[in-house]
């Protein structure tokens, strides 16, 4: 119950617009550690192998524990986003896929980023 209520308080702050970026990547992450997913930002875990041994079903267990904490932390990333962004990243595979994204297209000097300073720019002339 306390994790929906720390993301409903951020919620109630500005979702990521593309412009806010910096800012939002921190917010996610303190929230993400908090939550203790931030290892889906930075890992990924494939299925294991078929198998009938004890060592198998373990390593099942595991990729299947890591697979719901990767569901939350995507759907952290979603609900922190502005509606209009979230149909572009909803169809990354994990946490870490999304985040590599937005990094991508946000952060630093990408062609989106330049391409929204360019605008912001043309708009103050």
């Amino acid at each position: 119950m306390a994790t929906k209520n720390i993301i409903a308080d951020l919620n109630k702050g500005e979702n990521l617009t593309g412009t806010n970026y910096d800012i939002w990547h921190k917010k996610i992450t303190f929230l993400l550690n908090e939550q203790e997913l931030f290892e889906h930002l930075t890992t990924i875990m494939t299925r294991p192998p078929e198998g009938n041994t004890a060592q198998s079903r373990r390593d099942l267990e595991a990729f299947e524990t890591w697979s719901k904490k990767d569901r939350c932390a995507r759907f952290t990333l979603l609900s922190c986003m502005h509606d209009d962004l979230i149909g572009a990243y909803e169809h990354c595979a994990t946490a870490k896929e999304m985040w590599d994204q937005l990094r991508f297209d946000f952060g630093g000097t990408s062609v989106t980023r330049l391409r929204s300073l360019v605008l912001k720019f043309e708009r103050t002339r």
